[in-house]
């Protein structure tokens, strides 16, 4: 499961880190198939303590949330690093350890399509794996939590890194592939102030697609599959232009064109809702990220809407598990004082 530092998993009682990237997802053709992990991170903390059971009527979790995550207001038994702890444990067949104590700091934004939730399901589910000496391998940690967040593209990148295809078999099992990325490639994120429900997303999309839009988005998923290997600007131009979802969530983005154009004339190969939105990621060569990000900002703040933009590679590498304490959480126990 990712990389673990410092000790093997038998170690982790005495305190274990685990660290996730974010995502970004659907990538134009790509929808609800192909997602990237960026260098935006979720950190959670166990500090050690012994594997003792749940007992009827008590549940001995506690959670304190940091970073981004301090707007939740969700219980703690039904936060998603809660769940996908929960999650992995319900697969091995064991309970939830009794007293579960956990510290989590995050920088993705919640609500703006960068995978919060899919990072925060792999967290639970890699922390109970490495505390509890589950030995789940990237396949099946992948698994239970795409099963939770109900698609794979947020999730696989979280647990593998890099930019990932992923999709269920005929028989119902989760395949997945690393992708290619071309190194000369940025992804570059335009993050509005206004946050848009991956719920309210969906509920806007049709049942079906007319025959030839469905041609049309598979030819536009192969685009952008060798548009990414071969940092081909025809082909990611095409690739980036969705036909399945983008065309049904551009009223919920206000500024959305704008902004895509912006990045357009700014030199980025593409650009498309970041997973449901409402973040805006583009495609560009690195020397072009700075321009095409400030032009992305600029366009929404014309239009009265805050923003902020980050760069990211193709490279990003998925969960991985320490024996270290976080320096934040230090930090955050002096700021609370």
């Amino acid at each position: 499961m990712g990389t673990v530092e410092s000790a093997q998993r038998g170690g982790a009682r005495a305190g274990a880190t685990v660290r996730v990237p974010g995502s970004t997802s659907n990538l134009g053709g790509g929808f609800d198939c192909v997602g990237v992990a960026i260098d935006r991170w979720l950190t959670v903390y166990a500090p050690g303590q012994e594997p003792e059971r749940d007992e009827p009527g008590r549940s001995g979790l506690t959670l304190e949330r940091h970073g981004t995550l301090a707007e939740l207001q969700d219980p703690a038994e039904l936060d998603l690093i809660h769940v996908g702890f929960a999650a992995a444990c319900r697969d091995a067949g064991i309970e939830r350890p009794r007293n579960l104590h956990l510290e989590a700091y995050s920088e993705i934004p919640i609500g703006r399509g960068l995978g919060s939730s899919a990072s925060a399901l792999v967290a639970g589910a890699a922390l109970a794996d490495h505390l509890l000496e589950l030995r789940l391998d990237d396949e099946r940690l992948a698994t239970i939590c795409a099963d939770l967040e109900g698609h794979p593209d947020n999730v696989t990148p979280c647990v593998f890194g890099g930019a990932v295809l992923a999709l269920r078999s005929s028989a119902g099992e989760l395949a997945a592939a690393r992708l290619d990325v071309h190194l000369s490639l940025a992804f570059v994120f335009a993050v509005p102030d206004f946050a848009l429900s991956t719920k309210r997303a969906r509920a806007v999309l049709p049942e079906s697609v007319p025959y030839a839009t469905a041609v049309s988005a598979v030819a536009r998923a192969a685009a952008l599959v060798e548009g990414l290997q071969r940092a081909d600007e025809a082909m990611l131009a095409v690739g980036f232009d969705d036909v399945l979802h983008v065309p049904h969530r551009r009223p919920l983005v206000p500024g959305f064109d704008d902004v895509c154009a912006a990045a357009a004339g700014a030199g980025a190969f593409g650009a498309t809702l970041s997973g449901a939105g409402s973040a805006v990621v583009a495609v560009t060569p690195h020397e072009r990220a700075a321009a095409v990000g400030e032009a992305m900002c600029a366009a929404w703040r014309s239009l009265g809407t805050g923003a902020e933009w980050f760069q990211s590679a193709g490279q990003v590498p998925g969960v991985s598990i320490s024996l270290t304490r976080p320096a934040w959480i230090s930090e955050a126990a002096e700021s609370s004082t």
